[in-house]
């Protein structure tokens, strides 16, 4: 029960450490809650600060999501234990403690839950999202087609109904999360993916 315990808390606390803030105070770049979209996110910071520091963050959101659920699972957790350390993960990304609760929309971070839970629901998902950003240049629409599939590539690949419901939770959070990104896809007003000042 304490290791059960400890593996959700230590999954919220990990989530917690913002990639996106810590890699711009390093880098000497502006705060991403307050500059460009103002999202503590990769594709917030490859606006503000470019390529170098946006691949960073992204690698970090991942491993937030990806290590606490690789560690649950090495620990031989209950199959619900494993999905509540991934979705406390997600949620330490989304409200962290160690930044006033501003977090991130939780994509990578969700991405890296996928692979740590499935790693061929990881790769399906990560292959939808990349398709529908070289079809449409939208990174949030991207994200949101993947998310919105997730649930049933769990449900086809997994034997595990738990993941699936989890992910179910994540994807909803990640909806509401891009709320904004949402009106403005359907307003015509959503930037596309850029590199530096170049749109792709």
């Amino acid at each position: 029960m304490i290791t059960d315990i400890l593996l959700v808390l230590g999954g919220y606390l990990f989530g917690s450490i913002s990639t996106a803030i810590v890699t711009c105070r390093l880098m000497g770049l502006s705060d991403p809650r307050t500059a460009g979209s103002q999202n503590p996110g990769a594709t917030n910071v490859l606006r503000i600060g470019g390529k170098k520091a946006a691949i960073v963050t992204l690698a970090g959101d991942l491993l937030k999501g990806l290590a606490p659920v690789l560690i649950a699972s090495a620990l031989q957790a209950a199959p619900v234990i494993i999905a509540a350390t991934a979705l406390a993960a997600f949620l330490g990304h989304l409200y962290p403690v160690f930044f006033g609760f501003q977090g991130g929309k939780g994509v990578a971070t969700a991405l890296g839950v996928l692979f740590g839970l499935s790693w061929q629901v990881g790769l399906a998902v990560a292959g939808i999202w990349l398709a529908m950003a070289v079809l449409t240049r939208y990174s949030s629409l991207s994200a949101l087609t993947a998310m919105l599939l997730a649930p049933a590539c769990f449900w086809w690949l997994t034997p595990e109904p738990v993941f699936t419901a989890v992910m179910i939770l994540i994807a909803t959070l990640l909806f509401w999360r891009h709320r904004t990104n949402i009106r403005n896809l359907l307003a015509g007003k959503e930037g596309k993916i850029s590199l530096g000042s170049k749109k792709i």
